[in-house]
């Protein structure tokens, strides 16, 4: 059974504190007394044969004498051994099969009572009397359930819980796309030790080159994607892949029937102690600078760096990474089309000074921390988003929320062809509410006048912090996808992707020197040819 591939340090993230989600979702729980211990977690369903392996996670005071506890669901009731414990223990019926699993201590427990997948009471007893109780509904194949006072939150088995990640002070570089192409592979170029890709797709041969050339002076280089993108996987991917893999390059994909994330959809690079956040794919439309409009930032900010190696080495290490060698065997792919256009470079990269920068992953905590910038707005938020989701979902009723209290709100939605009618009824439904609630927000769909092809950038300028990522704004992505964000504290941050928006937002074609105007409309001509034939990729 699968549940064998898990491997000993990965399980591990489920049973310490670091990978405890916040809870949320039906159950019902007792509160545990402040100085006994409590079920931290339930995994009634493992991925095996009769369902072997279920365990119950307890989290338990220093010095805490298990032998004075019982485990019962009612039905059957287990003391617990007489050992004395500290931190996430773990109990299981099964301990030589749960012990393979995690480096948490683990306690055999003789006639460990059954736990139900159709729904369970799991009590902790000191005495005869119930401590702590958590109650669970119908359970997944493959998930846990961590509790938190009265619910109860299902997760695949390895999900993270990775908490805001913030360093102080420090230069960054800001750049857009596509008119500093150069900018994202700067620090991939100059990697000495260590190259972690992170992306959705991958299909560049500048990128590709890139890999190949750091493996081959001895980096270690290593390449997660996103096993099963929308559209299907182009023959270009398939043929770059290959040729990383042939080089040496580690490349895994994200994929499986117990995968942790819906898309791994983030688009991030770790170089040594420096890292790039993108809201582009890697590939010539995104990071070429062949079609999309991109936001991107480049830091060396150590704790950021540290929090997406950390985050990479979570998503690579799993069992849901496979390799591509192992991914492609029998697979047919599909033939994609090509962009080649080239735009006019008028936003320049630049260095500038910020405050703090705070690194958030989707699902743990991303969606939270937006929710706080958006609410906490005073003056302005310029949101540029491909498309947005739901109008009830928890980032539009924060947009609306400020909105309605005064904050200045402007909302820049794509034109491509594949979400225009789409967002047209996005752009018409906020602008009736505005008109019928009189607040200050405007919505509108680009017009990239030969500048780019088409919005790919996902990001918001909130008075004087920038929020920079992979995250498209709905609550399947916030809430199911691994995405990967950066906001920027800083007024010269703020100020910089503030411009890139309000050209992008009045539209039109680019101002240019006399003379240029003739070479440019060749290439503009180009660029709307091509735009027709760039392939839709999320």
């Amino acid at each position: 059974m699968r549940s064998l591939v898990v491997t000993l340090a990965l399980v591990a993230l489920l049973v310490s504190p670091a990978a405890v989600p916040p809870a949320s979702g039906t159950s019902d729980a007792g509160r545990p007394d402040r100085e006994s211990p409590r079920v931290h977690a339930v995994y009634p369903d493992p991925v095996a044969a009769g369902d072997r392996g279920e365990f119950v996670v307890l989290a338990v005071p220093n010095d805490t004498r298990l032998g004075r506890y019982a485990i019962t669901d009612g039905h059957s009731t287990a003391r617990l051994p007489n050992a004395t414990a500290s931190g996430h223990v773990v109990l299981t019926g099964d301990p030589a099969r749960v012990r393979n699993l995690t480096d948490r201590p683990v306690y055999g427990v003789a006639d460990a009572p059954a736990l139900a997948n159709g729904g369970d009471t799991v009590r902790l007893l000191r005495g005869g009397t119930a401590v702590h109780t958590v109650r669970y509904r119908e359970s997944s194949e493959g998930e846990v359930g961590v509790a938190n006072g009265s619910v109860v939150r299902w997760r695949p088995l390895g999900a993270t819980d990775r908490p805001v990640v913030t360093d102080r002070g420090g230069r960054v570089r800001v750049f857009a796309l596509p008119d500093a192409p150069r900018a994202p592979l700067a620090a991939v170029r100059d990697a000495d030790e260590r190259l972690y890709l992170a992306g959705y797709t991958l299909t560049s041969r500048r990128v590709a080159d890139a890999l190949v050339a750091a493996h081959r002076r001895g980096v270690d280089v290593r390449v997660l994607l996103e096993g099963k993108p929308v559209g299907g996987r182009t023959r270009a991917g398939a043929r770059t892949l290959d040729r990383l893999v042939a080089a040496g390059v580690e490349v895994r994909l994200v994929a499986g029937p117990y995968a942790r994330y819906r898309y791994h959809h983030a688009k991030y690079a770790v170089a040594d102690d420096r890292a790039v956040v993108l809201t582009e794919n890697w590939k010539p439309a995104g990071v070429g600078g062949n079609s999309s409009r991109g936001w991107g930032v480049a830091t060396g900010q150590s704790r950021v760096v540290d929090g997406l190696a950390g985050t990479f080495r979570a998503d690579a290490g799993w069992r849901d990474a496979v390799p591509w060698s192992t991914f492609r065997r029998g697979r047919r792919f599909e033939r994609g089309g090509r962009a080649d256009a080239t735009y006019p470079e008028r936003f320049d990269p630049e260095t500038v000074p910020v405050e703090r920068t705070d690194l958030l992953v989707t699902p743990d905590n991303a969606q939270r921390a937006l929710v706080g910038e958006l609410d906490a707005a005073e003056a302005s938020i310029a949101v540029v988003q491909p498309t947005v989701g739901d109008w009830d979902g928890p980032l539009l009723r924060a947009l609306r929320r400020a909105a309605d209290r005064g904050v200045e709100t402007r909302l820049l939605l794509s034109s491509a062809w594949y979400v225009r009618e789409e967002n047209r009824r996005t752009v018409e439904r906020f602008t009736a509410w505005a008109d019928r609630t009189g607040a200050p927000l405007s919505a509108k769909l680009a017009a990239p006048g030969g500048r780019y092809a088409k919005i790919h950038a996902k990001g918001a300028v909130v008075d004087d912090r920038v929020v920079v990522g992979s995250l498209n704004w709905n609550e399947a992505a916030a809430t199911r996808n691994r995405e990967v964000l950066l906001v920027l504290h800083g007024d010269e941050a703020a100020a910089y992707f503030r411009r890139v928006f309000d050209a992008d937002w009045r539209g039109g074609r680019p101002r240019l020197p006399l003379g240029l105007g003739a070479a440019v409309a060749g290439v503009l001509a180009v660029a709307g040819l091509a735009a027709r034939r760039v392939r839709f990729e999320e």
